[in-house]
Formats: C-alpha cells, structure tokens, sequence
C-alpha cells in the first residue's frame, strides 16, 4: 500500500498552463494493479497532473482502503488474479465505498471482449496500454466532472423531494384543522338554530 501526494509546487511543464486561468483541483484517484512497476510508473506521472495517488496491490486491499480514504476515481487494471478486477468493482459498489467515484478499466491489449464485459459491468471506461496520461487525464476529469454534476442534482431531487415531504405534511395538517374548525362551526350553527328554535317556541307559548 503506497501514497503518493505532490507538494503543492507546480510542476515546470504545467506553468504556463495554469497561469491562463484557475488551476485544477486536486483529483483523489485510486490505483489497483498488481504490477509493482507499473503501479509506480502511474503514479507518478499522474501525481504531476495535480492528482493524489492511493495504490492497491489488489482488490482486497483496495476496499479495505476505501472505507476511509474516499475518492474522485479507480483505475482497476483487467489483469488481476488474486481478485478479478470487474469482481473489484462489484464488490466495492456493492459495499457502498466507491460514492460518486467513477471507475476505469486498464487493459494491456486492445481486447474488444474485455472492453465489452468492462463496460457491461457498470466500468464508466475502458483504456488500454500504453496509454497517452495527457488523454487519460482528460478523460478522468471528464468522469469526474460528470459524476459531480450527477451527484449534485442527486442532492439537489433529494432536497427538493424532502421539501415536497414537508409541504405534504403541513398541507395534511392544515387540510385537519380545517375540518376541525369546520366541524366546529357547524356545532356552533346547531347550538345557535337550536336557541332560536327555543325563544321561537317560548314567544309563541300562551301567557
């Protein structure tokens, strides 16, 4: 199990590019590959495109990892033994630990049934070896913007489904003192019909 988390320094190459404008957030991402190699080569060239790296040997350490360390985004590689990777990514939704993360599947070959049963799956993506990490990461924040703006109008239909619930609520409880005042009123009708009934009778009795 290894961190890797770049100071907040930027990187030479990216200088130019972050003084245009305001620079990327920082995207939690977290690495399964029993490769140590190439868990190290991916790590660091992602963690110098503003990212926090979480990596994982296998599928078990991953979800172990993932019930304190949340993240942005999974890489799962496709070659996993101990614990196949789509039975990864079963296993950590099933739990509930991924959240809004979105999760992308390496492949080192281009293999079209790999791809297919990734997909199927519920993968958001699939990438194979070697990949270009500029694309990559374009593709990451990509998913990661999506699955933000899927969680915030989650949030926002569940805020709005509570207000419903409240209103219901207090219509029910005003539609309840309506009737009781209704059923109030008309007691009051009967009680005051009843006493002109009674003087009626009283006037017209014989002295």
């Amino acid at each position: 199990m290894q961190f890797f988390k770049r100071n907040r320094s930027r990187h030479p190459d990216s200088l130019g590019k972050a003084d245009k404008g305001q620079p990327q957030r920082r995207l939690r991402l977290l690495l399964v590959d029993e490769n140590p190699t190439a868990r190290a080569v991916i790590a660091r060239r992602l963690s110098h495109l503003n990212y926090d790296i979480v990596l994982a040997e296998n599928g078990f350490i991953a979800l172990t990892l993932l019930v304190t360390r949340p993240v942005d985004a999974i890489l799962i590689d496709m070659d996993l033994t101990m614990l196949p990777a789509v039975a990864t990514m079963q296993k950590i939704r099933a739990a509930n630990l991924a959240g809004n993360a979105c999760f992308v599947m390496i492949a080192g070959r281009l293999d079209g049934q790999s791809t297919i049963e990734a997909l199927e799956a519920g993968a958001d993506d699939h990438v194979v070896k070697p990949f270009d990490f500029d694309v990559l990461d374009a593709r990451l924040r990509h998913l990661c913007h999506r699955a933000d703006a899927m969680g915030a109008l989650t949030r926002h239909n569940a805020d709005l489904d509570a207000r419903i619930a409240r209103r219901a609520v207090e219509l029910g409880e005003t539609r309840e003192s309506l009737r009781e005042l209704q059923a109030d009123r008309a007691r009051l009708v009967s009680s005051i019909q009843a006493l002109q009934d009674e003087v009626t009778r009283l006037q017209s009795a014989p002295a």
